[in-house]
């Protein structure tokens, strides 16, 4: 498949050295405000938490808007997870007639078909499509503060 370089998946690279990074031993408040403590517990291993399946996870990199009622907005980072099974209800990558589109797979009258989570975007009736592949399921999506809204 030929894909633009600003869309091809980018596999993980083993092996994977731990990265510990500072963690706070204490939660933070996002309601009413929490006493601070100056303790920073052992740390966080972001392959870790963010990789459950590093031999099928890639990351791809968000173009277009149609995904942004989801807080994914272009430019962000998706981590995708190809090992597994994509349900209803949740954000897939598939490949129509070989280009990748990001989309909700949504179980609507009995069929499966993919949603924008922007109302500017149709459906789109997997029965209806022609070649289609789900291709893998996206677990995280990164993004910076402040740069949406």
């Amino acid at each position: 498949m030929n894909w633009p370089a600003e869309s091809r998946p980018c596999p993980l690279r083993a092996p994977r050295l731990p990265l510990p990074l500072p963690l706070a031993s204490d939660t933070v408040a996002a309601g009413f405000p929490s006493p601070a403590d100056d303790y920073i517990d052992v740390g966080i291993d972001l392959n870790e938490v963010l990789i459950r399946h590093p031999s099928s996870t890639f990351f791809l990199r968000v173009s277009g808007d149609s995904m942004t009622g989801a807080g994914i907005h272009h430019g962000d980072l998706l981590v995708v997870d190809r090992s597994l099974e994509a349900r209803p209800g949740q954000i897939v990558v598939a490949v129509l007639d070989g280009a990748f589109t990001l989309k909700q797979l949504v179980r609507h009258q009995g069929r499966l078909r993919l949603e924008a989570a922007n109302s500017a975007y149709p459906a789109l009736e997997l029965h209806q499509c022609g070649d289609v592949q789900i291709w893998g399921v996206a677990i995280h999506v990164i993004h910076p503060l402040g740069r949406h809204g």
